[in-house]
């Protein structure tokens, strides 16, 4: 049976190979089938109604002609019921659905990638549904950007950096300054042999990021071009046990804070592994010198990506070690049907790296992998649902995060993994005060506080005491609320935690701003600025708080401070700061914003939320 697509991305178009379909009329027969496409939950009727037709005698009689329209043309797609939903059966498929789909449904072609969502139409006349489109062309634009990355991480780990270079340069055409398409672009150029290519790509980098911001060349680039794996003593034999011995050294110079030993010695076990024949163990070591480099050295690029990939493939290879060579483990013992906590480990490693990205569909996609792999292992489990609790935390679906990170916590109490215990509490304090339920906040992180102290883990500490900061400073407790803030601001500039100190700096900036000390305020702004975190969530609650200082400054640059905040929030997909970036624009008197808030804000269950706008008057 032919496929038949529905093309969003781009001119709108109905495509099927050998005929001319019929296509639908109009701008908003579109639009209806765009909102509902990128809708999954449905919408009600009279609310979709309002959304495109605010100025029709009959909105609902509007809705019904369109959808009358849509079915006449979409023959075998189902459009029906209250909450609205859009249904597709083979032989129809549609790229924007495919594009931002979590489950295991066909991908896009990444070389098919072009254009923006409902590319050539406007809709000025429905001030929402336009902000609602403005917000799903930067996550569509973000979720293809994510793709052709993706891909081309993929290719290289396959051994094929000729589709990786191609992939890597379409990435680069949309975004020049994406520092790991670069580095994958190199890095594939180098595997091809084209060594002068490579060299001036690196130097046209270094000419691009100075002269248009004032930055020097990012070093995971220049890395790309002379980095090569470490040599292995010829003497020291591949076996289960060298690698067993250089993993388990690994891991003791990493908790000796080693960070640099315990990385060249994890790298040695990568190499001898590569040598044996068992692919798990292979697999086992380029997971471990991974997780290691994310959450030891501050690895996010392409390099660690690459690793995880790679794992994922030796992991499905079949084992070729024989009994006595390579003993099995219990991991591998009960590793059937793609349940492996390795596998597990892979693909939640790549869904935490979409997650500080930014890219939530595509880390909603390597999550459920990552579940679905985890079955019957629960410390790997707790793993993975702290991870899916934080996305969605991220992405404001509250009651969502609340039950995977509560679910998260009992598995970890159970297992008595009290790091994890404290991940998961301290995450779910997070949410907590976030929805401005501030007890159930400060117990939650207190705990987390109580397990920290016991496991002497002081790298996590600056994120638990921001945030119980901010819980006092929520309360009214500004004495309290400064010690505690104070506190994690002093250890992630320590640590030189880039995260941190964006979080603990914004702390900071709230805590003046209910002072009244804008000038102070606007110090601890600009100081947060400055580590540029991985993690995009902390730099979106930067830049929210920032607009606040701005707009009670008078700033002349509180616009542009509201424009970087709405464009990171859209792209990323992070809802609440979507409401607070409309809201901090109706502020500065866009009329359309103004009307887009109170609707935005109904889908996102936050008192702290509904208090906020309902004191600016936008509810």
């Amino acid at each position: 049976m032919a496929e038949t697509w529905i093309r969003l991305l781009g001119p709108p178009a109905i495509e099927s190979t050998g005929i001319s379909p019929a296509q639908p009329r109009g701008r908003k027969a579109w639009a209806v089938l765009a909102y509902l496409a990128l809708q999954p939950d449905g919408n009600g009727r009279s609310r979709l109604a309002a959304l495109l037709f605010p100025d029709a005698a009959d909105p609902l009689g509007a809705l019904r002609w369109n959808l009358s329209e849509l079915r006449q043309t979409l023959t075998g797609v189902t459009l029906d019921g209250d909450p609205l939903r859009l249904a597709l059966l083979p032989p129809w498929r549609c790229d924007a659905t495919e594009l931002v789909g979590a489950g295991a449904i066909p991908r896009p072609d990444p070389h098919s990638l072009n254009g923006q969502l409902l590319e050539g139409l406007s809709f000025a006349d429905c001030p929402v549904f336009d902000s609602w489109l403005a917000d799903q062309r930067y996550r569509l634009e973000n979720c293809a950007q994510s793709l052709l990355y993706e891909s081309s991480v993929s290719a290289l780990a396959s051994g094929d950096p000729r589709e990786a270079a191609e992939l890597a340069s379409r990435a680069l055409q949309r975004d020049p300054f994406h520092t790991d398409c670069n580095a994958v672009l190199v890095r594939a150029l180098v595997a091809i042999g084209e060594h002068r290519h490579a060299r001036e790509h690196v130097a046209k980098c270094a000419n691009l990021y100075r002269d248009e911001l004032a930055l020097p060349l990012p070093p995971e680039i220049r890395r790309a071009l002379s980095g090569a794996e470490p040599e292995a003593d010829p003497g020291i034999p591949a076996t289960v046990a060298t690698v067993r011995s250089y993993l388990d050294a690994g891991g003791a110079s990493l908790s000796a804070g080693a960070v640099d030993r315990g990385l060249d010695q994890l790298r040695l076990a990568v190499v001898l592994a590569q040598r044996t024949p068992d692919r798990h163990l292979l697999a086992e070591s380029l997971v471990t010198l991974a997780g290691a480099m994310i959450h030891q050295a501050g690895g996010r690029g392409a390099e660690v990506a690459d690793f995880l990939l790679r794992a994922l493939s030796a992991e499905a290879s079949p084992a070729e070690a024989s009994p006595a060579e390579a003993p099995k483990d219990r991991a591998q013992a009960e590793k059937h049907d793609g349940v492996s906590p390795t596998t597990a480990a892979a693909y939640r490693e790549l869904g935490y790296l979409s997650v500080q990205r930014g890219v939530p569909d595509r880390a909603a996609g390597w999550l459920a992998r990552a579940g679905a792999a985890a079955a019957g292992f629960p410390e790997e489990q707790a793993r993975v649902l702290a991870i899916q609790g934080m996305l969605a935390s991220d992405t404001a679906r509250y009651g969502d995060a609340v039950e995977a990170l509560t679910a998260s916590a009992r598995l970890a109490r159970e297992a008595r993994n009290r790091r994890q215990l404290a991940f998961s509490s301290a995450l779910l304090g997070r949410v907590w005060l976030l929805r401005g339920e501030l007890e159930p906040a400060a117990e939650a992180l207190d705990r987390a506080l109580q397990w920290i102290l016991a496991e002497h883990w002081t790298a996590f500490e600056p994120f638990v005491a921001g945030v119980r900061g901010e819980t006092y400073l929520a309360a009214g407790d500004l004495e309290a609320a400064a010690e505690m803030i104070d506190r994690s601001w002093v250890m992630a500039d320590l640590a030189g935690d880039h995260c941190y100190m964006a979080l603990a700096a914004g702390a900071e900036a709230r805590l003046f701003l209910a002072h009244g000390d804008l000038a102070a305020a606007q110090h601890w702004v600009e100081r947060g600025m400055e580590p540029k975190p991985w993690y995009l969530w902390y730099s979106a609650r930067l830049l929210d708080v920032a607009a606040e200082v701005a707009i009670a400054a008078r700033s002349e640059h509180a616009g542009e401070v509201v424009e970087r905040l709405g464009a990171l929030a859209s792209r990323s997909g992070m809802r609440e700061f979507v409401v607070r970036a409309q809201s901090h624009r109706a502020v500065l008197g866009d009329d359309a914003a103004a009307q887009a808030v109170p609707w935005l804000a109904k889908e996102i269950d936050s008192l702290a939320l509904t208090a906020f706008l309902a004191a600016r008057g936008q509810l």
